[in-house]
């Protein structure tokens, strides 16, 4: 075995359970959640030899191929679909419904943490703010408000 298929097992042994937990936190289906551990890890393999440990570390590398596969799993799902709908984004001046929602997930990924996930188990999950202030371990009047901070942050950024 080569120097780097040792390293790259390594970091595999060393980052599979910390990625699979940032991901079914993101995604509550457990199948999905799995497949998408497991493209992260072919991304990595095939993405090796970019990966530049004088511009990050490689639990930052690593992290950013996971977060950015989680995003990619909901636009390519077209999940945001409904939340659009409620933004009455019919009106937004962008030609194609998949531009919307490509400026839609944008707008989403610019909110801090904590509003995406209560904006995507709202709006995507189906939960009512109540099943969502308790799954976020937080009392329902903080969910209302972050619920309408967000929602305001992503009319200003929508225009």
């Amino acid at each position: 075995m080569t120097a780097v298929t040792d390293t790259r097992e390594q970091a595999y042994l060393d980052y599979r359970d910390k990625v699979a937990a940032y991901i079914r936190g993101k995604v509550n289906d457990h199948h999905e959640a799995e497949d998408l551990v497991s493209q992260v890890f072919v991304k990595v393999y095939q993405n090796w030899d970019s990966f530049d440990e004088n511009k990050a570390s490689l639990s930052t590398w690593i992290y950013t191929i996971t977060h950015n596969t989680v995003v990619d799993y909901y636009r390519s799902r077209r999940v945001l679909a409904e939340y659009a709908d409620h933004m009455d984004l019919e009106d937004f001046a962008a030609p194609e419904a998949d531009d919307r929602l490509d400026l839609l997930a944008d707008a989403l990924m610019t909110l801090k943490e904590r509003e995406r996930d209560l904006i995507i188990l709202h709006y995507y999950k189906g939960y009512k703010l109540t099943e969502v202030a308790e799954r976020m371990e937080m009392s329902y009047i903080n969910a209302k408000v972050i619920h309408k901070k967000a929602l305001n942050k992503l009319r200003e950024k929508l225009g």
